[in-house]
């Protein structure tokens, strides 16, 4: 028996639906059905859009979480099932924010989905930001001026890729990048092109296959107090750090 196969008999006998029902619905036989019910056969990816859409609940979900432990009114339903992401309140009724550590960060590419590694992160609540669902992820680089390394960008989760703007910045979790934030620029279909405000990093392309979740900047939280450098402070190092990049490809080019 596999998780897949204990979630879609739990789910069906807790719908009280019958297998005939629910094989008639997938337009497939009982006889099928049953296979995948009591794990002798593996439904293929079509199989699997249709018993998501048919329960409304994340493919993520059916196979990686045992649902028998997660309340259903505790998940936030997005359009076309594309995920289905844990919600987290205080006593109030308020969403929490849960805050993603640098101590925890490499685990949330396999654990973003999973309500169980979302119920575990620290969690916060900022009451200012209003509406939507809100994360918190960590800054780790100086690609990003002014947040510094360490410091904690707040972000609002974005439901289609529709919605990301050119040139506001956003935090992405992604296939092969992992975390990154990054400003967007949405001038090539199914393609964002991401650049640091740093310009020492080049920009460069993601596919928008390869994107897992988008959460929108809307505050940061750090410690620092250090003085906003001025403009011809900035040009000049801006132009140093120029110059040692051309120096790193030189040298990579000469071996």
């Amino acid at each position: 028996m596999s998780l897949f196969s204990d979630n879609i008999r739990n789910l069906r006998v807790q719908q009280k639906i019958s297998q005939e029902k629910l094989a008639e619905a997938l337009a497939i036989t009982r006889g099928r059905y049953v296979k995948y019910e009591d794990g002798t056969s593996e439904a293929p990816y079509e199989i699997l859009k249709k018993i998501a859409h048919y329960y409304h609940i994340s493919i993520d979900l059916l196979l990686s979480v045992d649902i028998r432990k997660i309340p259903m009114d505790d998940l936030l339903q997005l359009e076309s099932n594309r995920l289905v992401l844990p919600i987290t309140v205080n006593k109030e009724g308020d969403n929490l924010i849960e805050v993603v550590t640098q101590k925890v960060k490499a685990g949330y590419l396999n654990g973003y989905a999973d309500p169980e590694y979302i119920e575990s992160l620290q969690q916060i609540s900022l009451p200012f930001l209003g509406p939507g669902k809100h994360r918190g992820f960590p800054v780790e680089g100086d690609s990003m001026p002014p947040h510094e390394d360490g410091s904690i960008i707040v972000g609002r989760y974005i439901e289609k890729l529709g919605e990301v703007m050119d040139g506001k910045t956003y935090i992405l979790i992604t296939k092969n990048e992992g975390m990154v934030y990054k400003r967007l620029n949405k001038n090539k279909k199914n393609v964002l092109v991401v650049e640091s405000d740093n310009s020492f990093y080049p920009p460069y392309a993601v596919k928008a296959s390869d994107i897992l979740e988008i959460w929108e900047y809307e505050c940061n939280i750090g410690r620092s107090d250090r003085k906003q450098e001025n403009s011809e402070s900035l040009s000049v190092k801006t132009l140093f750090l120029e110059l040692k990049r051309d120096i790193s490809d030189l040298k990579i080019k000469n071996l």
